[in-house]
């Protein structure tokens, strides 16, 4: 999953001088659309192999593993050639990405993590997957829908889901034993994590939980309590102009989290999710929140000192019905690219959908399939026995019901939103402003963030 911030910096100068040069970045209408049934297929036109280039930002072994899919691809058939290019960092991705817009140096396809969502869409650079589903009618059916869901705007699909996460509560079953708790019970409610945490901490055998302090966090939990994170539908019946920020679900959120802090039920390691990781497979605490790709790290780290176990994200006993938010990235197709060569991303996009490479990204990276019949492949079963930890996350997205709360709030300024909200969550952990107050003048800064940005895509 992405975990960094773009600098919102670069992302408002980029899109207020776009608009100032009033730049159509795209290939017109011809280049946003893909080829039609009159086209010839790709890589007909020549003995040379349709050339498609695929940027992502996977790093370390997932590296590996998008070469290989890359590589079986191109083996599987002689017509389209592909070629996946690691640009580094999300951030560094977007940069280059931006760089390369308007001019033919650019990807046939790009990874781009969730938040940069509303940004692709703006920039006109992309043919959205709608039109590919529907030129040949496609059955989108066969994919996650709390996964399409996210990407899915005004009922259209606009990028394929690729590598996508949510939270889980991750818990110390021999901690909780030691603290007289049923191991095979893990905490639903923040009541209830509250109670558990109180009584690991009092074992004095470790702190009973700790919480990164990362914006993504928040977003879940606001969609968990059925909550939309900004106005206009979650930014999704209309553009957002407000952020919801400051609303009952961010106050609640938020002053139980301090209060975890101040009685010592949890501690305070800052934004960095990896200090959390570590302090949890060290049994320093009971209790974190971390991302479903990270279980198999977190498994086999506590391999031989403790037994993980898993739970969905809490919620106040009296929230409303929610869900959680898919996190991660997915894949834009480019619209200044000939329809020939878009048409062959769109066989490289449906090769990457099938249930066999679903199952084998899923195995080798730990993030979810994409592809609901992914789950009847063996290696996939097999891969359940061994991590039963799994089924949880997989019970959580299942459960989860599809509204503009669980879809994800969409605003050009999110990466900043993040941020804002991050820095407002410091100032109430370390007794700086009262929870109330903290997210007031966090909504104020990005409510006018968000409307600076709407003025530079109108």
């Amino acid at each position: 999953m992405g975990k960094k911030k773009v600098s919102a910096l670069v992302l408002a100068t980029t899109m207020v001088l776009l608009s100032a040069c009033n730049v159509n970045m795209g290939g017109g209408d011809t280049a946003s659309k893909p080829a039609d049934a009159a086209s010839k297929p790709a890589g007909s036109s020549s003995s040379a192999p349709q050339k498609v280039v695929f940027w992502h930002a996977m790093g370390g072994s997932n590296t590996k593993v998008v070469d290989q899919m890359v590589s079986d691809f191109n083996a599987s058939q002689n017509k389209i050639q592909v070629e996946a290019v690691y640009q580094g960092s999300y951030d560094d991705l977007l940069s280059k990405l931006k760089t390369s817009m308007g001019s033919s140096d650019g990807p046939s396809i790009v990874q781009m993590y969730e938040i940069g969502s509303r940004f692709m869409i703006d920039s006109k650079t992309i043919t959205p997957m709608q039109n590919f589903i529907d030129s040949e009618k496609w059955d989108v059916s066969q994919l996650e829908p709390n996964i399409a869901g996210y990407y899915t705007f005004g009922g259209k699909l606009y990028s394929m889901p690729f590598n996508t996460s949510n939270p889980i509560l991750y818990y110390n079953k021999d901690l909780f034993k030691a603290a007289g708790l049923d191991p095979a019970k893990p905490p639903k409610t923040y009541e209830e994590l509250k109670a558990a945490a109180d009584a690991i901490t009092k074992t004095g055998k470790a702190t009973g939980a700790n919480f990164a302090i990362y914006g993504w966090f928040i977003e879940q939990f606001f969609a968990n309590q059925g909550s939309d994170y900004v106005n206009n539908g979650n930014g999704r019946t209309s553009q957002a102009t407000e952020s919801l920020v400051n609303n009952e679900a961010g106050v609640k959120t938020l002053a139980w989290w301090k209060d975890l802090i101040d009685t010592k039920a949890a501690n305070n390691l800052g934004r960095k999710t990896d200090d959390s990781k570590k302090a949890f497979s060290a049994g320093q605490v009971g209790m974190i929140l971390e991302s479903t790709a990270s279980l198999k790290g977190l498994v086999d780290s506590a391999a031989g000192k403790f037994e993980v176990g898993t739970g969905f994200l809490p919620k106040p006993a009296d929230a409303k019905e929610g869900g959680v938010v898919v996190g991660g990235a997915s894949l834009w197709m480019m619209n200044n690219k000939p329809n020939e060569e878009q048409k062959a991303a769109w066989e490289f996009i449906k090769f990457l959908t099938s249930p066999k490479e679903q199952a084998y990204w899923h195995i080798n990276t730990g993030y979810f399939p994409i592809t609901k019949k992914a789950y009847d492949e063996d290696s996939v079963k097999d891969n359940l026995k061994k991590f039963p930890q799994f089924q949880t996350a997989i019970d959580q997205l299942h459960q989860t019901k599809l509204n503009t709360a669980t879809q994800g709030a969409v605003m050009g300024v999110f990466p900043e939103a993040r941020q804002i909200v991050e820095g407002a969550i410091e100032e109430v952990l370390n007794n700086k402003k009262s929870p109330k107050d903290a997210l007031d003048a966090a909504a104020k800064e990005i409510t006018t963030k968000i409307q600076q940005y709407n003025k530079t895509v109108k």
